[in-house]
């Protein structure tokens, strides 16, 4: 059975299609398994590993760039926000570009998000391989990825709703393990021990306050990236307009609260030069404190680590069956599976590149490029913003103000400003050979519609 979800204007001709829009997928999302999909994708592996390299580049007030990155994250999720419930579509970003500037730009959106989410799960698979499994079992890292990446495959193909319940459990779990941190630290503290000073140390000896700030930011913004996944399963939402903003905003605000207290009590207890060394900051408070098996945590990072790819992996697959409707990549990638009303073709093109990854690249190459690749998408996703105002869409959909996407223009290119030369050698590549695929995916069309006006005249 179909269901309608509102008015929609056709990308190629402009015009209106009809009074109602009608979708294959099913609708099971409520606002609080939304909600639980935003916020376990925000809280994923990121703040595990993150805050340590955080603290390398900001010193020892961590919280400061997370605070920074949360409000430069708020600036393009007012523009998600008014797309999402503006276009329910599982396109997401390659469907708003569309829209707003053509077929090669909606295609160039579609494929650097595309591209950043498999390169993501790929990251996240070599990560749940590495040293927080290791605890338990030593076993090669590219054997584990594959094993990995093939199971959320099949959790991803049961069902949206299933996948989300995990994902409640999941994010359950995130969330009480960075809580233990904030208990810890705050133990730490009462007993005497840690220094609440070093969370005042703002700079380096080779950064000044700005520059660190700056440079710390971008690492953190990291952090927060995952709420762009979510406009990808609008469209399997009850009530996308009203649940939307409130599920995206309340995640990203619990997000922000608990990154800030994780990086004060884990600055706190553990001295900046230790914590900017390690690869698991958290163990690092965990076995200052004393109380808690690290084992007991590096089993919370494992779930933390799969909750994210998962969340991610749904993220690509729905994309990529967006991008097919839209005809931005080959129908056969909308077919979905009878009864679950999955998109098990999107899936299975999906995980095939992010296994291909997982055995052939670092966590760190990968994690790098992600965030050039999503600073382009959210660079088109601001702009699309502005431009669609034309359009007036749905009387009851969320209207950001005008200042917000502006302001998140403006914070791409800041933040693109400070990634390295070497990733942007690697990320100009994938978007180069996304235009290029965009161009010729232009010219088929063309093609093939002036074929269709010579056969019927």
């Amino acid at each position: 059975m179909t269901r309608r979800v509102g008015t929609r204007v056709s990308v190629e001709t402009g015009e209106q299609e009809g009074a109602q829009e009608t979708t294959a997928l099913k609708r099971a999302l409520t606002t609080p398994l939304l909600y639980f999909f935003i916020l376990g994708d925000v809280l994923g592996a990121g703040v595990y590993v993150l805050v340590g390299q955080v603290a390398a580049d900001a010193g020892g007030a961590v919280w400061v760039p997370l605070v920074v990155a949360l409000l430069l994250a708020l600036l393009t999720a007012a523009s998600y926000a008014e797309l999402a419930t503006k276009y329910p579509r599982a396109g997401g970003a390659s469907h708003y570009a569309t829209r707003a500037f053509g077929p090669v730009a909606g295609f160039v959106a579609g494929f650097c998000m595309l591209a950043a989410g498999i390169v993501s799960v790929a990251a996240l698979a070599r990560g749940f391989g590495g040293d927080y499994l290791s605890a338990f079992v030593t076993l090669p890292v590219g054997l584990v990825a594959l094993l990995f990446l093939a199971l959320l495959a099949l959790v991803n193909a049961r069902g949206i709703k299933e996948s989300t319940r995990a994902n409640v459990v999941a994010t359950v779990v995130e969330v009480g393990g960075l809580a233990v941190i904030v208990v810890l630290g705050a133990w730490l503290l009462l007993r005497g021990d840690g220094d609440v000073g070093r969370l005042t140390q703002l700079g380096t000896p080779e950064k000044g306050t700005a520059a660190a700030v700056l440079s710390g930011s971008v690492l953190a913004y990291y952090s927060f990236v995952g709420f762009e996944t979510s406009v990808n399963v609008a469209e399997e939402t009850r009530d996308p307009r009203r649940s939307y903003p409130r599920a995206l905003f309340g995640a990203l605000a619990t997000a922000g609260a608990v990154y800030v207290l994780v990086g004060m009590a884990a600055s706190a207890a553990v001295p900046t030069a230790r914590l900017a060394g390690s690869s698991g900051p958290l163990l690092e408070v965990v076995e200052e404190a004393g109380g808690v098996p690290p084992r007991l945590f590096s089993a919370i990072a494992l779930v933390a680590v799969a909750n994210g790819a998962l969340l991610t992996g749904i993220m690509s697959s729905r994309l990529a069956y967006g991008m097919a409707k839209d005809g931005l990549l080959p129908a056969a990638l909308t077919k979905v599976l009878p009864g679950r009303r999955t998109p098990w073709a999107a899936i299975a093109v999906t995980t095939l590149p992010a296994m291909l990854l997982a055995l052939t690249g670092s966590v760190a190459t990968l994690a790098s490029t992600l965030v050039l690749l999503l600073l382009v998408v959210f660079l088109l996703v601001n702009t699309a913003v502005l431009v669609l105002r034309r359009e007036p869409g749905e009387a009851d959909h969320f209207h950001t103000p005008t200042a917000l996407p502006v302001l998140g223009i403006a914070s791409c290119v800041v933040l693109a400003t400070q990634i390295e030369a070497q990733v942007w050698l690697r990320g100009l590549t994938i978007v180069t050979v996304g235009t290029v695929l965009a161009a010729l995916t232009t010219v088929r069309r063309t093609r093939r519609a002036d074929g269709d006006t010579r056969a019927s005249g």
